[in-house]
């Protein structure tokens, strides 16, 4: 019997980081290189940025994301993951500057635990630390649809998409919480 594996083709990407002084930024990157690797990305370039603190909406200066979107541009890379942990907001900014994927290390990592989780109970939990990483870093379109307004007649047509992202998110943390607490119990009983 044939069995048909195919390949992923690797992803382009650049890696970004910002240098506060708080740690060795090459070291850190170099790392970061590897943990894309594992992740079966191709990494085709980086950028560091030295500052002495982070943007609260972009991470980076302005004129260092033009550098990158240049990069980006000129590598045909489709996504950059910079070294820290960012907010939704930077993320959404950071994307809608360079029109490209933009993740961070821990969303890399969880990505890379999903990819090697075989077991049920290891597929969950992965499962679970993706939602529960990925729920307060929800963007929405803000108050564009919103339900709520100012006075009488400025009432929007209800739920607006970050609300209904966030509820079906608690919801599958819920779930996932029961299955793997049901998993317990099973193996427990087995024992």
């Amino acid at each position: 019997m044939y069995e048909n594996k195919t390949e992923e083709i690797p992803v382009k990407a650049v890696l970004a980081c910002v240098d506060t002084g708080e740690f060795d930024a090459e070291t850190s990157i170099k790392e970061l290189e590897e943990l894309a690797a594992t992740a079966n990305a191709d990494v085709v370039g980086s950028i560091i940025q030295k500052r002495p603190s982070y943007d609260p909406a972009t991470c980076m200066g302005a004129g260092r994301l033009e550098e990158l979107r240049e990069q980006l541009e000129a590598l045909e890379a489709e996504l950059v993951i910079f070294d820290h942990e960012l907010t939704g907001v930077q993320v959404r900014n950071i994307e809608q500057l360079l029109d490209v994927r933009v993740i961070d290390r821990t969303t890399l990592i969880l990505d890379i635990f999903a990819q090697r989780a075989r077991t049920k109970e290891g597929k969950l939990q992965v499962e679970l630390a993706q939602q529960k990483y990925r729920l307060p870093r929800l963007t929405g379109m803000g108050t564009a649809l919103s339900r709520l307004g100012g006075g009488i007649g400025t009432r929007g047509p209800g739920e607006t998409k970050l609300e209904t992202d966030k509820r079906h998110i608690r919801k599958r943390i819920s779930y996932l919480e029961a299955e793997l607490e049901e998993l317990k119990k099973h193996r427990d009983f087995s024992r």
